[in-house]
């Protein structure tokens, strides 16, 4: 069964298969690869699966990624949990019972093992990965969240240049404001 919101936007070559939830506004980018043959997957409103990424489920263990999400190219998430706002960095990998706390980054090219907990804010690096750093990084990695969802509805028009020209600079700069003021979350509401 796959329960896919109307908004979301699914970029051709994308693959999708078993038990799938994807929330509002979220958007899976070209060639990502989401398997569910036991468990399930569900992905976050406003959450962006970027090209190549797999995300896959243990036999026992569902792959959950939160709201604000961004998921970046050639990723691997395979059975873990990644909490709200969380920014899952290009090549990295999150084994099954993993858990990411909201709000944290993954670093490029890191792996985190099996079973590894990591508490909310943390900036996580290396192979294996560890905790390097404690930040909060929720606001900037919603705002990269948001700037997925516009560009997302750029590629629907067939634009592909929407993070350019004044337009985009005005845009990014009131929904930088309305971030630090978490007025953008009223936007997200539904």
């Amino acid at each position: 069964m796959q329960a896919i919101d109307e908004s979301v936007w699914i970029a051709p070559g994308v693959q999708l298969y078993g038990r799938l939830t994807i929330s509002a506004g979220a958007s899976l980018w070209p060639n990502a690869v989401i398997r569910a043959e036991a468990q399930e997957v569900r992905i976050g409103r406003y959450s962006n699966i970027q090209d190549f990424v797999m995300i896959h489920v243990g036999y026992e263990d569902p792959a959950e990624i939160g709201d604000f999400c961004s998921i970046a190219h050639h990723a691997t998430v395979h059975g873990c949990q990644v909490g709200d706002c969380c920014l899952v960095g290009v090549g990295a990998v999150i084994m099954d019972r993993a858990v990411i706390g909201a709000g944290s980054i993954v670093a490029g090219g890191a792996v985190v093992g099996e079973g590894r907990v990591f508490e909310p804010g943390s900036v996580i690096a290396g192979v294996p990965a560890k905790r390097i750093k404690q930040r909060d990084a929720t606001r900037i990695n919603r705002l990269n969240a948001w700037l997925y969802h516009r560009n997302a509805q750029a590629y629907a028009r067939g634009d592909h240049r929407a993070w350019h020209g004044p337009d985009f600079e005005a845009w990014l700069q009131a929904k930088r404001a309305d971030v630090d003021s978490d007025r953008d979350l009223s936007d997200a509401k539904g």
